[in-house]
């Protein structure tokens, strides 16, 4: 089985990439490796691929790893020449969609960044998917999508018509348009709901990263909404294993039953208060942080919490991985990454 996973050099894509990797897929990576954050970050990852920083960094060059069968193009989403070629020479099987201009509160300062990416790019892959006849468009959505709703845990079912950030509202533009083309042209579709990601290699603008940057480096942190939030953090390992499950289980028996559409969940089940997820920092560091106290931020909620019973029915998902044991993991790679 072919797999292209776009968002290759991003946190999660890269860990999606190396999972499909060793059990055996023909994994091929998409990224524009922008400048949203640390662009060395993302060569990293690919480094970790087997693939080389300055190949990588040439647009439209396919790059082959020293190290597996992985191979990796720059290219931007929303170009309409070109992935059309790669779809037609490389005949993919399955297309693992991760790209994606992330970032709530960066949609408020680049709004066109988030229409480019997330919208203009996600109908391109939609329009490939429907040309070169893909046998399973499996995309990341967002828990932002919930936006300011009370109940929880948030369930797949509830009411999503309120996104409170430009980011949100793409996301959920990109159920909508998954629906469509899965209703007009059958093509099977798997919209999954991430929460709180975190780990190694995670994103330097992510609380984790932020929180444990600061601390090392004696910076005080912000703490929004004077640190009463709560989130269903999620180690990445544990995602990754939820992605790629879905990736490896034919929707045949969806087809059959004409259920070309479906959407999930995916998170730890559970949500963590903002203070303890600081406090197991903490003590992982052995230094308390300097905590500035501030208003909840235009575009953030005060809590998630994932429902993940239907993944767990249809797929066996099983989030394993600590708070306590996820925080430890993570700051031993950034000990180890940033020497």
């Amino acid at each position: 089985m072919k797999v292209l996973v776009t968002g290759a050099a991003g946190f999660v894509g890269y860990h999606t990439s190396k999972l499909l990797i060793s059990k055996g897929y023909d994994v091929f990576g998409l990224d524009n490796l922008n400048d949203y954050y640390d662009v060395n970050l993302k060569l990293s990852r690919l480094t970790e691929l087997g693939i080389a920083k300055e190949d990588a960094l040439k647009f439209h060059n396919t790059c082959h790893s020293k190290t597996s069968d992985f191979k990796f193009i720059r290219m931007n989403l929303e170009d309409r020449q070109e992935l059309p070629k790669l779809f037609k020479n490389e005949e993919f099987d399955i297309v693992c969609n991760l790209a994606a201009q992330a970032g709530v509160r960066y949609s408020l300062e680049n709004p066109e960044a988030y229409v480019d990416s997330n919208v203009v790019g996600f109908l391109n892959i939609l329009e490939c998917c429907r040309d070169y006849h893909i046998k399973h468009l499996v995309y990341a959505s967002s828990s932002s999508v919930y936006g300011t709703n009370k109940k929880v845990p948030f369930s797949t079912s509830d009411n999503v018509d309120h996104p409170i950030s430009l980011y949100a509202a793409t996301k959920k533009s990109n159920e909508l348009m998954a629906h469509t083309y899965s209703h007009l042209f059958k093509i099977p579709t798997t919209g999954l709901r991430f929460f709180t990601v975190y780990g190694p290699w995670g994103r330097p603008d992510m609380a984790m990263f932020l929180f444990t940057d600061a601390i090392v480096n004696n910076r005080p942190i912000k703490v929004f909404n004077h640190g009463k939030m709560e989130r269903d953090f999620t180690y990445v390992d544990d995602i990754v294993e939820g992605v790629v499950r879905v990736i490896e289980k034919s929707p045949k028996t969806r087809i059959d039953n004409q259920e070309y559409y479906k959407l999930y969940n995916i998170g730890n089940n559970s949500s963590v208060k903002l203070l303890d997820f600081i406090q197991e920092i903490e003590l992982n560091l052995d230094k308390i942080a300097e905590k500035n106290m501030m208003d909840i931020q235009p575009g953030d909620v005060e809590r998630t919490w994932a429902d993940v019973d239907e993944l767990i029915k249809d797929y066996d998902y099983q989030p394993n991985t600590s708070i306590k044991a996820g925080v430890k993991m993570f700051i031993d790679w950034y000990k180890e990454y940033y020497k």
